[in-house]
């Protein structure tokens, strides 16, 4: 068996590919979905998708052709848009991780949203390449995939999360507080019959 035939069906390989075709899917659907919800799976999946992706086996490029990529402009700004609507006052986090920082003595703003389309462009592109089924190709877009992990979207998933949690634990919202006034409501709401 050729040596990137034994990297790209590496058990740690395997796992990490169902877990980041997962949340580019549910990503993809979320259209429509309560803000409380998207939160409460995202903290769920993206921890589990960091995890996965720490345990990838190393490996470089073995190509010298340039991979394909498939998610186009158009697609990123239709997610990172309807991300933004879902996630309305709460998109924005001050970021402390960025090294424009340090020239800075203002706070910079970062967006939820838009963490979420750079890290799902990283892994649909990966996906997508992975998907073609030629393993020198798969082998090369599980290195790039794994390079920008280290040093790119890993980052922006850890302080996605932060800000994630602070949107599930803060101070309760108006969505929330709508929530328990319908619940309140259908409780003592009054129920017909049919005879």
């Amino acid at each position: 068996m050729k040596k990137e035939s034994q990297v790209i069906f590496d058990r740690n390989v395997v796992e990490f590919v169902t877990v980041a075709a997962e949340f580019c899917k549910y990503l993809e659907q979320a259209e429509g979905c309560r803000r409380t919800a998207i939160v409460d799976t995202l903290l769920k999946i993206l921890p589990l998708l960091y995890l996965k992706a720490s345990m990838l086996p190393p490996c470089e490029t073995m190509g010298e052709e340039r991979l394909e990529n498939y998610v186009t402009e158009d697609a990123y700004e239709i997610l990172r848009m309807t991300l933004a609507g879902i996630l309305a006052e709460k998109d924005d986090y001050l970021d402390v991780f960025v090294s424009d920082m340090k020239y800075s003595d203002q706070p910079i703003t970062r967006y939820i949203s838009e963490d979420l389309a750079d890290i799902y462009q990283d892994i649909k592109d990966f996906i997508f390449v992975f998907q073609l089924g030629l393993n020198e190709t798969m082998h090369d877009a599980l290195a790039r995939c794994e390079e920008n992990f280290g040093l790119y979207w890993g980052q922006k998933l850890v302080n996605t999360l932060r800000a994630l949690h602070d949107v599930k634990y803060s101070q309760p919202d108006d969505e929330e507080e709508e929530e328990e006034e319908e619940e309140e409501y259908n409780i003592y709401a009054p129920t017909h019959t049919r005879r």
